[in-house]
């Protein structure tokens, strides 16, 4: 039973995603075809996401190689073990983050250098990245938090002056852009996208590994699945006999499977228009909260598009009450959120591993004490948006 509010109306979850007739049907196509695990589906899906990005530069898609995996956390594992990085390395990425981000690092036994984030648009600060840089230093890793592209032309600038690769956690930006281009179409190593759950478009768990060097994308395939020369898709459907293959490396277990790819076929096409339904309601928000003692998150430069994957806000001082009570209120409204994030600064392993404290990251740190994230999805209805701003509104004012 759907859990009510004092009002008796439904609980209005934090996300949802939105799938489809045509999902359900392809899902169902998959299931009776017998290949539910990595084949033709997840082929078709990487060929049309590199499809997909190359629309909008026009260039070939046969250029971006898309490599689909089980989580953009495997993605990013192995577009930095694709890069060489390894122990006595560092790799610089942003201390407001999930921790995905920073783990990665660490599974290759390399070190992280966590700096702080700017403090109007919470992305990694350009600045801080490169007074953090050492001689150990091999990579860089921006988020694009909470759909708005990081400041790319300035880290691809610090990142070529000092022979540094730069790989993008672009799990929230999809389709955000970046200097009037698509994120996945930069001039970045790689890029990994995440097609979790709550994310602008949903595979259920995956993520999508992007990159234009044909030697990573070589070594990620190969890596994606227990180190074997050759795709499963193709021992399995070869008219020669196919038995044969060989281990070149000690792999991972991170292909996609069919069934999920089957989500992402149909959930591709709708991105621009989920995009175009979630900054809808970003609009919305901006316009219904201008006049309450709140910082709004940021927008995306005027001719940029924001993916609007997040709508965090801050509860001014002049509020007269602290975020923890805001988000006690709006829960007993019925009205589900979430806090993005509780900075790595804060985490057990990350403090204590490299003695950090809220002190190094004062931005981060303010905007997390302040910050909830309101629901933002395509399913809510105009009705749904009303009654978050009316809750918000009524916790505010008691």
């Amino acid at each position: 039973m759907a859990a009510s509010t004092p009002t008796d109306l439904p609980f209005l979850p934090f996300a949802l995603p939105e799938i489809g007739e045509a999902e359900i049907a392809e899902v169902v196509d998959t299931l009776r075809s017998g290949w539910v695990t990595t084949g033709p589906k997840a082929r078709r899906f990487e060929a049309d996401f590199a499809a997909f990005l190359a629309a909008s530069t026009g260039e070939d898609p046969a250029g971006l190689h898309c490599i689909a995996v089980n989580s953009a956390t495997a993605g990013l594992h192995l577009a930095l073990e694709a890069l060489g990085i390894g122990p006595g390395d560092e790799v610089i990425t942003t201390t407001h983050t999930f921790t995905a981000t920073a783990e990665v690092v660490r599974y290759l036994g390399a070190d992280v250098r966590l700096v702080d984030c700017d403090p109007v648009t919470l992305n990694i600060d350009p600045a801080l990245i490169e007074a953090a840089i050492t001689p150990k230093t091999k990579a860089i890793l921006p988020v694009h938090y909470a759909g708005l592209a990081a400041d790319m032309p300035a880290i691809h600038a610090i990142a070529a002056r000092h022979g540094l690769q730069v790989v993008e956690d672009a799990a929230h930006a999809l389709p955000t852009t970046c200097g009037g281009r698509l994120v996945g179409t930069l001039d970045s190593a790689a890029t990994v996208f995440s097609f979790y759950a709550n994310k602008t478009m949903t595979t259920g768990e995956g993520g999508m590994l992007v990159t234009r060097d044909a030697d990573v994308a070589a070594r990620a395939k190969v890596m994606r699945l227990h180190g074997i020369s050759r795709d499963a898709f193709d021992r399995f459907t070869a008219k020669v006999p196919s038995w044969y293959y060989e281990i070149v490396a000690p792999g991972f277990k991170y292909n996609l499977t069919d069934i999920a790819a089957a989500l992402g076929i149909h959930q591709l096409p709708r991105a621009h228009g989920f995009q175009q339904r979630r900054a809808e309601i970003a609009a919305a928000f901006h316009a219904g909260l201008a006049d309450l003692p709140l910082i709004l998150p940021a927008d995306a430069p005027a001719g940029e598009r924001h993916a609007w994957h997040l709508y965090p806000v801050r509860v001014r001082p002049e509020a007269g009450l602290g975020r923890d009570t805001l988000i006690e209120r709006l829960f007993a409204a019925g009205i589900g959120c979430s806090v993005h994030y509780i900075p790595l600064h804060r985490q057990p392993y990350w403090r204590e591993r490299y003695a950090l404290t809220p002190g190094q990251f004062p931005h981060s740190e303010a905007a997390y004490q302040a910050m909830l994230s309101l629901p933002i999805y395509t399913r809510m209805t105009d009705a749904d948006v009303q009654r978050v701003l009316d809750a918000l509104r009524a916790a505010l004012r008691a």
